[in-house]
Formats: structure tokens, C-alpha cells, sequence
């Protein structure tokens, strides 16, 4: 796997919007200040602040800012702005020969899973699943996202356990063992999205990441039959679950009854594997968000309660 240089004091950053559009286009000027205060120097994309219905430019506009930022030697990593919608729709406009040629850091989570999945595969590149520049604020990017974002793309050294936000939390094992393997995934719609496709996600051996939000019970039931259908759930080497926001029966009009927790589901599903499966770390839509590197080795022990990521991301 190819990896970018880790970042510095000093170095650019690109800023791109792959998805959904800024509600405001204050939040990449907070962000945008927010980089520079740290030490930073920003290059926005000449389309980040567009709008086309629920994505943030035409697919070409998007694309293009994307190849230009890989491009561009001048510029030292990549940001989105935020998910949302719409990334998947890039895929056969992206130049992979060049990302592949100019590894940078790129980071962002949710929709942006689909360009993880992508790049990790059509340019072997190592990505990072972390917030997009949206919380880059005071009033959002707490402490503990804070840190992790940076220690993960400035040091080059493996970035060890994952910690939990908040010592108050648990976390549950729920499968047990202990594995090792390559780390793959991020939000599990966009992971079923990838099936059959050129783009499909790779689980052999590797450790699955997944994590959603605002997903009914019975929808996470679909989605990992759907996997388990597909054969990507009995491949893997472990899978660790990230905390699932709001995923619960909704209280009014659900969309279909349901006396089944989350909890269930993945007891359902993921138990019988006979793999080590551990629930419950900030990786998903939380306030608090640890960023990994996609494409690293890593560890996942169910019976000391443990993730750890072993490999560098940067260098």
C-alpha cells in the first residue's frame, strides 16, 4: 500500500467536497480559519462552494477538484468538507493512475467510504477514516477528535490502541479471540453499496470496520444479511463495530416493527462467525471520532477489550 508523507506545520492542504454540499458556506470559512490558527495554509477547490441539488457540484466539477488536488505538488493533503450524498457517483471520472502516483493523506468517513473503498483498491493507496473539515471549530472538534485526527496524520509511528472518549463507556465483545489483519471498510450503507461492482469491498482476511447512523434495527438486519449473502461477513478476520448513532427502533412511524435492539441484530449475525468482533468505539457519527488509517495492519483483541492499529499510516 502506498502512503503519503505525514503532515507538517506549514504543509497545504486541499480542501474538496466529493458529497452533499455545506449547509452554509460559513462552515469552510470556520474551517478554513480554524487550519490557518494551527499553522496551515489551505487551497480550496474551485468548486467546494457550488450547489446541484443534493450534491455539491456536478459529478465532473467534484471529480476534477479531486484529480487536480492529487495533481497539484504543491498541495501536501486532502480534506473533504463533509459526507452526506453523492461520492460513488465520481468513481469512473477519478484518475486513479495519478492518485496512485501522488499519494496524499485523504480524509473523511461516512459517504466518503465509497472513495476510501476506491482508492484503497484502484490505487492502493492508504486513506484515513476521520472527520470532515465541517468540525473544524471551536464549537465542534472536541478535544478528543482533535488529537486523534492529528496523531494519526502527523506521527510515523503506528498509532497503537484505540482509546475510548469517555472512560464512562463499555465495550462490548462480542465475538471472541483475538486477530490480526489488514483494516477495510468505514459506513456499513456504503459498504453494501460497493457490492458488485469493480469497487467491491475486499474482506478475506482483513478486519472489517463498520458504523451508521440514524439506521433502524431491521435495516442493520438487511444490510448484514446482505454481507452474509454475499460471503463478506464469514471472510473476514474481525470486525469492529463502531458506536451507531441513533440507530434504534424510531419512536413515531417506524418502518417496520420491531421489538429488536442493535445490540441483537449484531449478536444475530456476527456471533456465530467465530471470530473476534468488539462494539462500541468512537468510529462512527459521535462527537468524539478517532481517525484510523484504511490499508494498515491491525489488531483486534476481544479478550483484553483492544484495538490497536500496528502498521504506520504516514511516513
Amino acid at each position: 500500500m502506498k502512503k503519503a508523507k505525514r503532515l507538517c506545520e506549514g504543509d497545504t492542504i486541499g480542501i474538496v467536497s466529493p458529497a452533499s454540499p455545506s449547509e452554509n458556506k460559513s462552515e469552510v470559512t470556520r474551517g478554513i480559519e480554524t487550519l490557518e490558527a494551527m499553522g496551515y495554509q489551505v487551497k480550496v477547490g474551485r468548486n467546494v462552494n457550488k450547489r446541484k441539488g443534493f450534491v455539491a457540484a456536478t459529478e465532473e466539477e467534484r471529480a476534477e477538484d479531486i484529480n487536480q488536488m492529487f495533481r497539484d505538488d504543491t498541495v501536501d493533503a486532502i480534506f473533504v468538507t463533509q459526507g452526506g450524498y453523492g461520492s460513488a457517483q465520481l468513481f469512473d471520472k477519478l484518475n486513479f493512475n495519478a492518485i496512485a502516483s501522488n499519494p496524499k493523506i485523504f480524509t473523511g468517513f461516512s459517504d466518503i467510504t465509497s472513495l476510501h473503498l476506491a482508492m484503497n483498491k484502484m490505487a492502493g493507496l492508504v486513506t484515513f477514516h476521520g472527520p470532515g473539515m465541517a468540525r473544524f471549530n471551536k464549537e465542534d472538534l472536541t478535544p478528543y477528535t482533535e488529537k486523534q485526527f492529528f496523531k494519526a496524520l502527523e506521527s510515523t509511528e503506528p498509532l497503537g490502541e484505540i482509546p475510548l472518549a469517555d472512560e464512562k463507556k463499555w465495550l462490548n465483545p462480542i465475538g471472541k479471540g483475538k486477530c490480526q489483519g489488514t483494516l477495510i471498510g468505514g459506513n456499513l450503507t456504503l459498504i453494501c453499496a460497493s457490492l458488485g461492482t469493480p469497487y467491491e469491498i475486499e474482506t478475506k482476511g482483513r478486519i472489517l470496520l463498520i458504523e451508521d447512523v440514524d439506521t433502524e434495527p431491521w435495516i442493520f438486519d438487511h444490510m448484514l444479511c446482505h454481507l452474509r449473502n454475499a460471503g463478506k461477513l464469514q471472510e473476514a478476520a474481525g470486525i469492529i463495530v463502531g458506536e451507531c448513532k441513533n440507530c434504534v427502533p424510531f419512536k413515531y412511524e417506524p418502518g417496520f416493527l420491531v421489538d429488536t435492539s442493535l445490540e441483537d441484530v449484531l449478536e444475530y449475525y456476527l456471533s456465530p462467525l467465530g471470530i473476534p468482533v468488539l462494539y462500541g468505539l468512537p468510529l462512527g457519527h459521535t462527537d468524539d471520532l478517532a481517525t484510523i488509517p484504511l490499508g494498515v495492519l491491525a489488531e483486534l483483541d476481544c479478550g483484553q477489550k483492544t484495538f490497536r492499529i500496528l502498521e504506520n499510516g504516514v511516513v
